[in-house]
């Protein structure tokens, strides 16, 4: 019988997640010179913040290449930032190897083709709401949330629910 996502959850240990459509909701802003900008969620920040400040390792594979957006995830204590990854699968692999990452105590969230066949690697591949229907055709979980607007937050945040750490990690900052 096949596991829920649920007790997937519970077996995490590493997230992995794309940028664009991802951590941004796929939009970009491109201005008189010619710069692409993109938007980035707070609470999605702060989740992958409590994640990595709780011993997970979170990781970042886009075939997108923006140094704003590696100057904010390494604000944020992400250190392992795959920018400009020609292929996602040889990078996981590079990834998971250097690392002695168990692929199935990953959570992978990505949004489009591009993603489809590392996200077939994982032990809980996951989208945002807005995905395109090839990628929540092979989710195990979709997020209620699109991408930009909360869905890194939510699977993070379930997931150290399911683990008894979301509310440690306050440590009794919410007295």
């Amino acid at each position: 019988m096949a596991k829920s996502y649920k007790e997937l959850m519970n077996e995490i240990t590493t997230f992995i997640f794309d940028v664009d459509g991802v951590l941004t909701d796929g939009s970009v802003f491109i201005n008189n010179e010619g710069e692409m900008h993109r938007t980035m969620n707070i609470k999605d920040g702060y989740a992958m913040k409590a994640a990595v400040d709780n011993g997970y390792n979170v990781c970042i594979i886009s075939g997108g290449s923006n140094e704003g957006v590696r100057v904010r995830l390494r604000n944020l204590g992400i250190t392992n930032i795959h920018l400009g990854s020609p292929d996602k699968v040889a990078t996981f692999n590079e990834y998971t190897d250097v690392y002695g990452i168990n692929p199935e105590q990953v959570l992978y969230m990505g949004d489009d083709i591009p993603d489809y066949h590392v996200m077939k690697l994982v032990g809980l591949p996951t989208c945002p709401q807005d995905a395109c229907p090839e990628i929540k055709g092979i989710s195990k979980y979709i997020s209620h949330k699109n991408g930009g607007k909360g869905a890194v937050r939510d699977v993070v945040e379930q997931v150290m629910k399911v683990q008894g750490k979301w509310m440690e990690s306050f440590n009794g900052k919410l007295d």
